[in-house]
């Protein structure tokens, strides 16, 4: 467990590092509020839907069993870190789709993992009252 924190620790550090050279970038806050829908924001948001809930099988699935067999956290922490990067995207561009669908992305992720680590802590004391 904790190589997979060091190895979190390391790709958020790493995702992080290209906005360090990104002072000039600011957030589009005209385009991020207006009370118009595009035909691209309807499109948007419908591809949205679908990539953002294909983790969540793998979570009702998890939580079903109670079990953190088959999981791969790894995957979850990545996505989320990567995903926050979208959020930033999305408000650099003013794309209500894209931050929208990627903070309900993030918190399934996030979701999964802290699922993961209390089944695998559960696991654990099982097998050490055994």
């Amino acid at each position: 467990m904790r190589r997979f924190r060091g190895l979190a620790l390391i790709v958020l550090l790493l995702s992080l590092l290209p906005l360090a050279g990104c002072q000039h970038l600011v957030i589009d806050t005209e385009k991020l509020f207006k009370p118009s829908v595009e035909l691209s924001e309807i499109v948007g948001f419908l591809a949205g839907l679908g990539t953002t809930f294909a983790a969540f099988p793998d979570l009702l699935a998890m939580l079903r069993r109670r079990s953190s067999e088959g999981m791969n956290p790894r995957m979850g922490t990545i996505m989320g870190t990567f995903q926050v990067l979208w959020i930033y995207y999305g408000l650099l561009i003013g794309s209500r789709p894209v931050i929208l669908w990627n903070v309900i992305a993030v918190l399934i992720n996030f979701l999964t993992v802290g699922a993961y680590a209390h089944f695998v802590r559960a696991e654990k004391e099982a097998a050490g009252r055994k």
